[in-house]
């Protein structure tokens, strides 16, 4: 970089650009219209906080609670990250298994199915029980459960997805198995498996806050899903939602990062994430 001086303005405005665009503002706007409201309709009908808190009490209880609240955050966001990690590390190996055969793929993927389908709050009294000794590993085999589908869907559908005349150019040229699945098949399955990737973050949360209910742990290893039903106990509501708010907050910042890491590895190439002219 023969002017880094002039670059780093550059940069700033390019941010600035797109803080400014409308993906970012439209939203923004739509969110502060609706909270709005919300605190307007508290305040004329004089709603009581136990029945339903305004956006400022949730705030203002959020950070009055904040110390309580945080370690049960991180509690909450180490079981969902541990679960995705192991459903991507498992999903992506399965996936790769059911592509290199017919017969392994329609005899295992209905089981996979299953796992997709069997309700999670059924499942986790039994998981919880089987590793009594490890709640940490029976919460978060919960959340993996409803993480790890549709990571293998997609990805076994993007390595199906491969263009047949490229794999016989692959043939012709007397191309490995293993070298055709890792400059073709991979390639090409790598949208498809980030967009997994990005519904199973969502459900990686939501599977940690499940198994968090049911399991009902307490102590200084207890997450988020045991302040609100605590709060709720006591009926205390602003500190519930307070709960709830860093719950939707870290999933939107969890879809927002894989989103961020799936235009990174996609932009130069595929037309998803490529920018378009109107």
């Amino acid at each position: 970089m023969l002017f880094p001086a002039l670059e780093r303005p550059q940069t700033q405005l390019r941010w600035v650009k797109s803080l400014l665009s409308p993906d970012v503002l439209a939203p923004v706007i739509v969110g502060l219209i609706l909270l709005t409201a919300w605190e307007l309709a508290v305040r004329i009908t004089n709603t009581p906080p136990y029945l339903l808190p305004g956006p400022i009490l949730i705030l203002q209880t959020l950070a009055k609670d904040w110390p309580t609240l945080f370690p049960s955050w991180f509690v909450t966001m180490k079981i969902a990250f541990t679960a995705l990690v192991a459903a991507t590390l498992s999903g992506l190996f399965v996936a790769i298994l059911f592509a290199q055969s017919k017969w392994i793929e329609r005899s295992f993927f209905p089981y996979a199915v299953l796992l997709q389908t069997t309700p999670i709050v059924a499942v986790a009294p039994l998981i919880i029980i089987w590793l009594k000794n490890n709640t940490f590993a029976a919460l978060v085999v919960c959340a993996w459960i409803v993480a790890f589908f549709p990571i293998v869907s997609n990805t076994v559908l993007g390595l199906n997805s491969t263009d047949p005349s490229l794999v016989n150019l692959f043939k012709l040229n007397k191309a490995s198995r293993w070298q055709t699945l890792w400059y073709l098949r991979l390639p090409t399955s790598l949208p498809y498996f980030l967009a997994g990737l990005r519904i199973s973050g969502g459900l990686a949360l939501i599977g940690a806050v499940v198994a968090e209910f049911v399991a009902g742990t307490g102590g200084a290893q207890s997450g988020l899903a045991y302040q609100i039903l605590i709060a709720g106990y006591n009926l205390q509501i602003p500190r519930m939602f307070a709960a709830l708010l860093l719950i939707t907050v870290s999933g939107i910042a969890i879809f927002a990062a894989l989103s961020a890491l799936s235009n990174v590895l996609l932009k130069n190439w595929h037309s998803s994430a490529m920018k378009h002219e109107n």
